[in-house]
């Protein structure tokens, strides 16, 4: 059952709703939309060396070398429904990446349960990969020294995606990523933006029921990120696509997404709307601004003039 938008002030507000995907961008059969995501009791550690390089030190890490054990994710538990969008947001090192990597397959955890799409991430990584599909911004899927239709291509055959799957796909990333220009282009020649616009373009050719993105705005200028957050909501609300987000850029964040989680020290610390973050912190008694805005948002007046001066 879908669960309404609160404001509520404490944590572990859920918010929520369901959407039914049209034949656009359709997902594969037998996907399981039902399934969305359910992270249960996760925890997730890591063992660090720890190295002295001067002096004693150095003898003493060949004869008693030391660890630290991290806590990356303290029993965490989160459900995403499916056709949610989720900002998933925290500081440096609170957790954002470890979890994204779990929901992958890239990790597993060292407690605790994880189901994407009614399936195990562990055990049916390479089933749960057809309905997935997975961005990190300081990576890239691209073969590099290759025309990014080269990269298309090879996908399509090595994913075994249908033809006209492939077909009606790619014109639309083509149409709405303004990529046109760019498939015959070499990737290493592609500047930032334009290779972040390729990989998401690569990543959605075989229609994925969920999306998680790990900073895709990161270094992007104005144009290009404003490119990329009217794709991300046009597909979550015309196709019903789930999309999981981080971002350290906290106004992209609510523009985007409906629901918000944040994460601190491992542990998850607020589950709900951006309004009842705000009024979280007028509970914690921390002093904010309100600014009334009047004028256009200037990013978007900025994005529009290197449109119109191209």
């Amino acid at each position: 059952m879908s669960r309404q938008a609160s404001t509520d002030t404490t944590p572990w507000v859920t918010a929520g709703r369901r959407r039914k995907a049209p034949a656009m961008f359709t997902p594969s059969a037998g996907s399981p939309l039902n399934g969305g995501v359910h992270v249960q009791c996760v925890t997730k550690t890591f063992t660090q060396w720890q190295r002295e390089n001067a002096g004693k030190g150095i003898l003493r890490n060949l004869l008693k070398p030391q660890k630290k054990t991290v806590h990356a994710l303290d029993d965490v538990s989160f459900t995403i429904n499916p056709g949610e969008f989720v900002a998933y947001a925290g500081p440096n090192g609170a957790g954002k990446s470890t979890t994204m990597k779990l929901l992958a397959g890239m990790l597993q955890p060292t407690q605790g349960t994880v189901s994407v799409l009614g399936m195990s991430p562990d055990k049916d990584r390479i089933r749960l990969m057809k309905k997935l599909g997975v961005l990190f911004g300081n990576r890239t899927e691209l073969w590099w020294d290759h025309p990014i239709s080269q990269s298309f291509e090879w996908k399509r055959v090595v994913w075994d995606i249908p033809d006209d799957v492939y077909k009606r796909n790619l014109e639309m990333v083509t149409d709405l990523l303004d990529i046109g220009e760019l498939q015959k282009t070499f990737a290493r020649e592609l500047s930032l933006g334009q290779r972040m616009r390729a990989d998401l373009a690569m990543m959605l050719l075989h229609s994925p029921t969920l999306i998680l993105l790990d900073e895709p705005t990161l270094g992007l200028d104005v144009v290009a990120k404003r490119q990329m957050i009217d794709f991300l909501k046009k597909v979550n609300r015309e196709n019903g696509v789930t999309i999981v987000v981080t971002s350290h850029d906290m106004d992209d964040l609510e523009e985007m997404a409906e629901r918000i989680l944040m994460i601190s020290n491992g542990k998850i610390a607020y589950d709900g709307s951006f309004d009842g973050l705000r009024a979280l912190s007028e509970a914690y008694g921390i002093e904010t601004q309100t600014v009334v805005i009047k004028k256009a948002p200037i990013e978007q007046v900025i994005a529009g003039l290197y449109k119109a001066w191209k």
